[in-house]
C-alpha cells in the first residue's frame, strides 16, 4: 500500500472520533448501570479463543461471519468472537455453577467477516443482558421489558416490538414428518416470505390436509392486533405443543402489556431468526427509518450443555453503534477549565480540588494560549490569580 493510501481502512471498519466516541461511551455506562439496577452482573469475555468452544450451539450463519486464524502456541484453529451469547453461556454453565437464576450483561466488540447490512459496520459494539436457570414467561417478559427500558435509555423513538415464537413452526413441522430436503427447502422458501413456493412445497411434501393448512396459514401470519385471534382459529386441533407455544406468547403477550402499556406490538408468527438455536419466544425492536432491527433476542435453553449444563436461557443484544446513531439525545462536550503550567503548589492543590469536584482542567502546556486555541480545547473559563488566591475567569 502506497504511503498516501495508509489511511485507508478495510470496508464496515471506522474509527470512532472524539464527539461520537464521548456520545458512545456516555451511553454505554448508562445502559450498564441499567443492567445493573435490575440486578445483571457484568461479565467481560475473551476477543479470541478455540473454535471448538467458540461456535458451540451456534447457527452456520455465525460460522461464516468468524474470522479464523491458527494459534502459534498449540496450533489449533481459534476463532475472533463474533457474538457473545455461546461466552456468556459457558460462564453460567462452567464457571458460576448456580442452583437458581444467574443475570449476567456485557458491552464488548466483536468482528464480522461481513456486514449484516448495508453500512453496518463489521467491527459492533454488542450490548446484551443474559437470564438464566428460569424457564418460565416471568423471565422472558423481563428480559423484554429490560430491552425496552434500554432503547428508552438511549432515547430511541417510534419502537415497535414484533413478537413470534419459534416452537409454533417447529412442532407443526415435525408432525408433518416432512423429509430433511423438504423441510430444508420450506425453510427457506419461508425465511424469503415467498408464499407461492411454500404451497407447492406443502402440496408436494405434507400429506395431511390439516397440518398442511396450519403450515399454509402459519407463515402468513404476521402483523398487529388480528393475528392472535386468527390464529387461534389456525390452530384449532393443532398438536399439543402448537398449542402450548401459542399460549406461552400470548402470556408473554400480556406480560409486556401489563408492564409496558405504551408498547406498540405486533406479531410474525413466521420469524425463524436463529431457527438453528432458539427454543422458543423471538423477540425484535424496529424504528421507522431503519430497514434492519434495533434490538432482538429470544429463548435458546439448553445452550449450555456442551459445558456440562443444560439450563434454561433468554435473552438479547443490540449495537451499541446503532443505538447512538438512532438515538435523539444530544451530548455536548462539558466545557474546560484552562490553567497555566505552573510548579506553584496553591494552583496544583486548586486543580485537583477542581477536577475531584468533576470540572475538566486542561493544563496548558505550550503557553498562554489565544481565544482560538482555547476554543479548539473546549474552555470558556481560565485559572488566574487574584490577591493572593487562584479562581476562575470567563473567558
Amino acid at each position: 500500500m502506497s504511503s498516501a493510501k495508509r489511511w485507508l481502512l478495510p470496508d464496515g471498519v471506522e474509527e470512532i472520533l472524539p464527539a461520537e466516541a464521548r456520545k458512545l461511551e456516555s451511553l454505554r455506562r448508562e445502559i450498564l448501570d441499567l443492567y445493573r439496577g435490575w440486578g445483571y452482573e457484568l461479565v467481560i469475555t475473551p476477543l479470541i479463543e478455540f473454535l471448538d468452544s467458540l461456535l458451540v450451539a451456534s447457527s452456520h450463519e455465525l460460522d461464516l461471519r468468524t474470522f479464523k486464524l491458527i494459534d502459534q502456541l498449540s496450533g489449533q484453529l481459534m476463532g475472533v468472537r463474533a457474538d457473545i451469547t455461546p461466552q456468556a453461556a459457558r460462564i453460567d454453565a462452567h464457571h458460576l455453577n448456580r442452583a437458581g437464576p444467574a443475570r449476567l450483561c456485557y458491552a464488548d466488540s466483536v468482528l464480522h467477516t461481513l456486514p449484516r447490512g448495508m453500512g453496518a459496520s463489521r467491527v459492533p459494539i454488542r450490548v446484551g443482558a443474559e437470564l438464566y436457570g428460569h424457564a418460565g414467561v416471568e423471565s422472558d417478559t423481563e428480559v423484554i421489558c429490560l430491552m425496552w427500558a434500554m432503547l428508552e435509555q438511549a432515547a430511541v423513538e417510534d419502537i415497535h416490538l414484533v413478537l413470534g415464537h419459534v416452537g409454533i413452526y417447529r412442532a407443526l413441522v415435525e408432525a408433518a414428518g416432512m423429509r430433511p430436503e423438504d423441510e430444508e427447502a420450506l425453510f427457506a422458501a419461508v425465511q424469503r416470505k415467498a408464499y407461492g413456493d411454500v404451497d407447492q412445497l406443502l402440496a408436494a411434501a405434507v400429506a395431511d390436509a390439516g397440518l398442511r393448512t396450519m403450515l399454509g396459514r402459519l407463515v402468513r401470519l404476521s402483523g398487529d392486533d388480528e393475528v392472535p385471534g386468527k390464529a387461534r382459529e389456525a390452530f384449532a386441533g393443532a398438536p399439543a405443543a402448537v398449542a402450548s407455544a401459542f399460549d406461552e406468547l400470548m402470556a408473554i403477550d400480556a406480560g409486556i402489556r401489563r408492564r409496558i402499556p405504551a408498547a406498540r406490538l405486533s406479531y410474525d408468527l413466521c420469524e425463524l431468526r436463529g431457527y438453528q438455536y432458539h427454543t422458543g419466544i423471538v423477540f425484535a425492536a424496529y424504528t421507522p427509518g431503519y430497514g434492519r432491527t434495533v434490538a432482538k433476542g429470544g429463548r435458546y435453553d439448553n445452550i449450555g450443555a456442551v459445558f456440562g449444563r443444560a439450563r434454561p436461557a433468554t435473552g438479547f443484544d443490540s449495537d451499541l453503534k446503532t443505538l447512538a446513531r438512532l438515538s435523539a439525545r444530544d451530548f455536548p462536550q462539558q466545557a474546560a477549565i484552562l490553567a497555566p503550567d505552573s510548579d506553584c503548589a496553591a494552583l496544583r492543590g486548586k486543580i485537583a480540588e477542581l477536577r475531584a469536584a468533576g470540572e475538566i482542567v486542561i493544563v496548558d502546556v505550550g503557553g498562554p494560549s489565544d481565544a482560538s486555541a482555547a476554543r479548539e480545547l473546549h474552555c470558556d473559563r481560565r485559572l488566574e490569580r487574584q490577591s493572593g488566591a487562584w479562581t476562575t475567569r470567563e473567558l
